[in-house]
């Protein structure tokens, strides 16, 4: 039997979880409220905060590290890289650490596993992290060659649904055409088509629908005149981007649950931009709809907002004229870790190697850019 702990960061909540093999034993979810995260002004300084969580979850149970076979850890931002199982070595730390590919609290993950197996000689590793790339050409360009789209995505998730849907829908997943909707603190709306995610909104660096947190797009020119207003500085323009945009601020919530109160108890406020929101994710769904150019199967919602039945009800109304929408509340991404780790434990697909990008090649992309 393996015994794999797996350690997966949200920006509102610390998801933990031990599998022994595929079937998980314990698990637990540690809610995170704006008065906890707002003490912590950059990702990388809420650390020893999200160690010290898994600690005492593990000191509880009486499972010390030493007793597991691997750590398992959601990826974070890296440059891109093929989907796979990936073990997590210095040179893959000192990149999330950097945040020179973006900054995302998933980045701390594969640092705080890796720091606490390598006490241990513990392997650590990561599957199908974020920056996973199978993007077709056309959807890299944005209209000026000095930018690029990225394949920025709840990669982990959104491969584990959507072979779910593909059972459901008794089609191969590698056959299937599926626009598949990440909803969380962050949410990414995915094109997958013939086993491939071809196209998606960056749903960390402004772009998509707003989320509980993040502004999702906003006018470009807007924005520029608001960088050289000289009233702002990077990092607080950055934050309105992600971390203090969307409905924390319309509202000052991250938790929809508490929206959702607000509007039960008639906050008009509160509903228009509920609905708002359901607009943007909508929207999305229909223009990802259409980069494949064939009929979709299936639209898929899934992730923490998945569960409240309003959210989803409201976005079903509006898209299901496209196709048939599923809904899979939650996120199967811990079960996707834990497998990814045991496929590679027990030897039956080789485990990746991340290697960091040499200073040459970074010059040589520059150039480009």
């Amino acid at each position: 039997m393996r015994k794999i702990l797996v350690i997966n960061f949200g920006s509102t909540s610390t998801k933990l979880s031990i599998f022994h093999d595929e079937i998980e034993y314990k698990e637990t979810t540690i809610r995170h409220y704006s008065e906890e995260l707002n003490k912590y002004s950059t990702v990388n300084s809420q650390k020893e905060f999200r160690k010290n969580a898994i600690l005492e979850w593990l000191n509880e149970l009486n499972e010390p590290i030493q007793k597991f076979d691997a750590i398992a850890a959601r990826g974070g931002f890296l440059h891109p890289i093929s989907s796979g199982t990936y073990l997590i070595e210095k040179e893959m730390v000192d990149d999330l650490l950097s945040g020179e590919y973006g900054q995302h609290v998933s980045n701390l993950a594969g640092v705080i596993a890796f720091e606490m197996g390598s006490e241990y000689r513990i392997p650590s590793y990561t599957t199908d992290p974020i920056v996973v790339d199978e993007f077709i050409p056309e959807a890299r360009f944005t209209g000026n060659p000095k930018f690029q789209r990225k394949s920025i995505i709840h990669a982990l998730n959104q491969k584990a649904v959507a072979r779910f849907a593909a059972d459901i829908i008794n089609k191969p997943y590698a056959e299937c055409n599926l626009v598949i909707v990440h909803m969380g603190g962050g949410i990414t709306v995915g094109a997958h088509f013939n086993g491939e995610i071809i196209d998606s909104n960056n749903g960390v660096d402004g772009d998509g629908p707003f989320t509980p947190e993040r502004s999702g797009s906003l006018p470009a020119g807007d924005l520029v005149r608001l960088c050289y207003s000289g009233k702002y500085n990077e990092t607080q323009v950055l934050s309105m981007i992600n971390g203090n945009g969307g409905v924390k601020a319309y509202l000052g919530e991250i938790d929809m649950r508490r929206v959702e109160a607000r509007i039960e108890n008639g906050d008009e406020e509160a509903a228009l931009v509920y609905r708002a929101m359901v607009y943007q994710i909508a929207k999305e769904i229909g223009a990802y709809s259409t980069v494949s150019g064939e009929k979709v199967d299936a639209i898929v919602l899934t992730g923490g907002l998945a569960y409240s039945e309003v959210l989803t009800g409201q976005i079903t109304k509006k898209v299901n004229f496209i196709a048939p929408v599923l809904v899979f509340p939650g996120e199967k991404e811990s079960l996707a870790l834990a497998l990814g780790t045991i496929r590679v434990l027990n030897k039956k697909e080789s485990e990746k190697i991340y290697k960091k990008k040499s200073d040459e090649l970074k010059q040589q992309i520059a150039m480009l850019a």
